[in-house]
């Protein structure tokens, strides 16, 4: 299963592979893609489809053998994105010496003294002319070798580098890729390297999404390997985890539900992201379609429940202020359950003793996470989600440390302990 994890994260250098590797193991499992422009194929038990959008989300289903308004939905909930850097327009910048750089915007909140010295390369997709201007073709772009480097300047010229240093984010962090050779370098080095790697032709190319990734490969250290070090381990972690909590599953009475969405990083608020009504049109057309009656989504949703998944903070041994005194979960020690009094998390009593039980009927250790009262945390999808589908639900996530740098790391314990607990919740 580990080894599935660490795959899956070398092979999703951002959103866009991330969904189009769910989807191949989704269709490879039996699921069917439909479109949602077009009418949803009459449903029956048992039926299992899924549907993308903007090929940065995807949402699964599997109808389950009793009618949804009776069962309801069971729904797991992830994000796919991760802090980052995109690749600007008219991004190559030619420096002195014929250096190159390119110019980037920053991506949600990475540490951004993380991507210094490290190899590093270009992920996304890019934009292809076509025969209809509405919809050109979309290919997607992962160089699978080191491209780029981000360098810190030397600490001869930066004595205090040690001490603490503010960084821009449009002077520190553009990566160098190459030094001019030719003439023919000079202009379009970028649109010509995504041609080449594409085997199209230049002109055909009118726009991209493209994002730095890490080119280092996810691995498992410690005595006993029990570490996972990768980057993307928020959230995509727990996008692996849900998956194959689905796959793995038996049929139950309820409909199932996996819905990876993108943009959580920059606070959901577009049409692939958990504010986006998308999902709940998907839940509302599907319901209607089985009964005949949107009233059936209503029902479903007041007999449903969500499990948000999104990674918490780890206790660090050498930061140990910066936790709740009493609730600061450990690498390995399970689940984590999150609690905000301002509500930035959809966890409740009622919703914690709900998956707190789900664990123990999986054979799986569950903790809590509360933030410091001094050190404010960070939001994620469970309260966004709920402004459209007011459902019942629980913040969760796995334990991880450095959270939002280009490497983070994990626990192989508790990536097995998620995938028994989601399929646990997939099967009641």
């Amino acid at each position: 299963m580990i080894e599935r994890l660490l795959n899956f994260l070398d092979s999703s250098p951002v959103n866009f592979w991330a969904v189009k590797n769910i989807a191949d193991e989704l269709e490879n499992s039996g699921f069917q893609r439909i479109n949602a422009s077009q009418p949803i194929p009459q449903i029956a038990a048992g039926d299992k489809f899924f549907v993308t959008k903007n090929d940065s989300s995807i949402y699964a289903f599997e109808i389950g053998s009793e009618p949804i308004a009776d069962a309801g939905f069971h729904m797991i909930c992830a994000h796919c994105d991760s802090p980052t850097f995109r690749i600007k327009p008219n991004a190559e910048m030619i420096c002195e010496g014929d250096i190159v750089k390119l110019n980037t915007e920053v991506y949600g909140g990475p540490i951004m003294s993380t991507w210094f010295d490290r190899p590093l390369t270009l992920a996304g997709r890019v934009l292809l002319r076509g025969d209809d201007p509405l919809h050109p073709e979309t290919r997607l772009l992962h160089i699978r070798r080191p491209l780029l480097q981000i360098s810190n300047l030397a600490i001869h010229f930066n004595r205090q580098v040690n001490d603490g240093v503010k960084l821009s984010k449009q002077k520190d962090m553009l990566p160098i890729i190459a030094v001019i050779e030719d003439e023919l370098e000079r202009n379009g080095l970028l649109m010509r390297t995504i041609a080449e790697e594409l085997f199209v032709e230049q002109k055909d190319i009118l726009d991209f999404d493209l994002y730095l990734a890490d080119a280092t490969p996810a691995c498992t250290f410690g005595l006993h390997n029990e570490f996972i070090s990768s980057g993307r381990l928020d959230d995509l972690s727990m996008c692996q985890a849900g998956l194959d909590a689905l796959l793995l599953s038996e049929p139950s009475a309820t409909t199932k539900v996996l819905a990876i969405f993108d943009n959580e990083e920059t606070g959901s608020q577009t049409k692939q992201g958990a504010a986006s009504p998308f999902l709940a049109s998907m839940l509302k057309r599907i319901a209607a379609n089985q009964s005949g009656s949107e009233e059936a989504f209503y029902q479903g949703v007041e007999r449903g429940f969500m499990i948000s998944a999104d990674n918490a903070h780890a206790w660090h041994p050498n930061y140990s202020d910066k936790y709740d005194p009493t609730n600061h979960p450990k690498l390995g020690g399970g689940p984590v359950i999150k609690f905000n009094a301002a509500q930035k998390y959809a966890s409740d009593a009622a919703s914690a003793a709900i998956f707190a039980e789900i664990c123990r009927e999986a054979g799986v250790p569950c903790q809590k996470f509360v933030n410091h009262s001094d050190v404010a945390g960070g939001s994620t999808l469970g309260n966004i989600l709920a402004s459209s589908i007011p459902v019942q639900g629980v913040d969760m996530g796995a334990a991880i440390l450095a959270m939002h740098s280009c490497r983070e790391t994990g626990s192989v314990y508790d990536h097995d302990y998620c995938v028994r607990a989601f399929r646990r919740f997939y099967e009641m």
